[in-house]
């Protein structure tokens, strides 16, 4: 359907017909009637597609979340390296054609959204967020998660293996978190398994059953029911994983001997700090690199928050580890410095560090040494941020951000010179690239799926509680003025948020990979 208000007319520069399909009329609440079209356009007496520029102005009324969108209008569309007028129509929830005239007409009948200046680019992939679901909904879940995702122009996630009860670490619980995600979902939904002690032989039935990759810990997780493994867990799973084509995610932290123990204010951040100095980073991805380089099983580091381990990471890349290194928006957006005391909802592991480090991150984004960005939004109950004590020691370390980090990102990449397709490379290509799902998911191409986000750069906003929609309203960022607000949010063609509403139905769908290996490698 096409949807036009009664005084809109086509105008076009060769002789054309419209064949009106059906007309209806209809009144909606404030916004008097409108007519609905569908028509199929004819020339010459065939049926068949507009041509370029036949069509010059279509302007759509009443589009709501929730509505199926066929071809999408922008003043400012990310067509590869350059921002242009453009017109991009959608067939069955993939990317049809990229028009680069804004008079483009549609190849089918269907609504048009004209979104006029609105940037419109890939949707965000976001391949480190923990929903905690089932088990611990009363932290987060699928039904909040994936609208705040939606919200913030995220398309898809990918979810964590930990802090669900129970944890995605056989294929039995992998299937109870599909039953637990199932109809919750406003946006595409992947998931990670998970490697502890002596569960090895899981690893391979859950790749057939399709997860994205597995996540460890060579530290304590946090949660009982995750343990982290040993060097001797790690060489047994690298030996399953050889051959598959997975990746295994490590977070990159060891316990080290301390020279010296040092008291400290637990309500002073820095005493927090010191407890996780860099060194505990720095022994892990040595431990990981050895491993890579040896196996050469895919390796990722997930929220590298310390600079000191850069060099180490760029021996082992000249060496042939195939190694990749994400980190985060906290690291690039909080500094130690700043963060007051008893603030322990700017609490986590590794930790925020000092300024001097996040330039350091900054560099390395821009030299290619970090290939992406990631929120890890890893929420929990108020009550677990211990605020009444702010005893940084005892507090959860998580911090709730899915919704804001294509905001957060861009206030400030924009101010260090980097560019719209800096943020998509680094926030919804190489995501998708990590979880193999580069073939569908981080591109606007012809055949991918119709997966966008409509925003604006240029539009400043304040973090408020009334404008978060994950679960709990706690977060480092509230009262934060960020630039970049997100106007909506396509899935596949389907407009799950837009301008502050949300699609009535989770229209999001479980990304199982389908795997395509022989028999004696799986």
């Amino acid at each position: 359907m096409l949807y036009v208000s009664q005084q809109q007319s086509w105008q076009v520069n060769k002789p054309l017909s419209l064949k009106v399909n059906s007309c209806i009329r209809r009144t909606q609440s404030g916004k008097g009637p409108c007519r609905t079209v569908a028509f199929t356009a004819l020339a010459d007496g065939t049926e068949t597609s507009i041509a370029l520029n036949s069509l010059t102005s279509i302007r759509v009324s009443d589009m709501e979340a929730g509505s199926t969108v066929s071809a999408i209008r922008s003043q400012r569309v990310l067509v590869g390296e350059e921002i242009q007028p453009a017109l991009i129509t959608i067939k069955e929830g993939k990317i049809h054609s990229i028009l680069p005239d804004p008079g483009a007409a549609l190849n089918t009948a269907g609504e048009v959204l004209d979104v006029g200046n609105s940037l419109v680019m890939p949707g965000i992939v976001d391949c480190h967020v923990h929903v905690n679901e089932p088990g611990r909904t009363d932290w987060e879940g699928y039904w909040t998660a994936t609208r705040a995702a939606a919200a913030g122009g995220v398309t898809t996630i990918v979810d964590m293996p930990l802090n669900s009860i129970p944890p995605t670490t056989t294929l039995q619980n992998l299937h109870t978190k599909l039953q637990a995600a199932a109809g919750q979902c406003f946006v595409d939904t992947a998931f990670w398994g998970g490697v502890i002690p002596g569960n090895q032989l899981e690893l391979r039935p859950m790749i057939r059953a399709g997860v994205v990759g597995f996540k460890c810990f060579l530290i304590h997780s946090g949660v009982d029911e995750f343990p982290h493994v040993s060097d001797s867990d790690l060489h047994k799973v690298m030996r399953q994983l050889q051959g598959t084509g997975t990746v295994l995610l490590f977070h990159a932290e060891k316990e080290v001997p301390q020279l010296l123990e040092e008291d400290g204010d637990p309500s002073e951040y820095s005493t927090f700090l010191r407890s996780r100095p860099d060194v505990m980073e720095l022994e892990a991805i040595r431990t990981v690199t050895e491993l890579c380089l040896r196996y050469q099983v895919r390796c990722h580091i997930v929220h590298l928050s310390s600079a000191q381990s850069l060099e180490v990471i760029r021996a082992a890349r000249l060496a042939g580890a195939p190694l990749t290194v994400e980190t985060t928006h906290h690291y690039l957006t909080l500094s130690a410095e700043d963060i007051p005391p008893r603030a322990t909802q700017f609490k986590c592991c590794p930790p925020i560090r000092g300024t001097a480090n996040q330039e350091q991150l900054w560099s390395a984004l821009r030299a290619g040494d970090i290939d992406m960005v990631v929120s890890d939004h890893s929420p929990c109950t108020p009550s677990l941020k211990q605020l009444d004590s702010g005893d940084f020691s005892q507090a959860w370390g998580g911090i709730s951000s899915l919704q804001f980090g294509l905001s957060l990102f861009w206030s400030s990449a924009s101010k260090r010179g980097f560019s719209v397709p800096d943020v998509v490379r680094l926030l919804c290509k190489k995501p998708a690239l990590l979880c193999r799902l580069g073939n569908r998911k981080g591109s606007l191409t012809p055949g991918h799926d119709a997966d966008l986000v409509i925003w604006d750069p240029e539009k400043e906003f304040t973090v408020t509680e009334d404008n978060i929609h994950h679960k709990h309203k706690l977060t480092p960022y509230l009262g934060r003025t960020l630039c970049g607000e997100v106007k909506g949010t396509v899935v596949r063609g389907n407009l799950v948020y837009f301008d502050g509403s949300f699609s009535p139905q989770a229209v999001g769908q479980h990304l199982l990979l389908e795997q395509i290996r022989t028999p004696a490698a799986l």
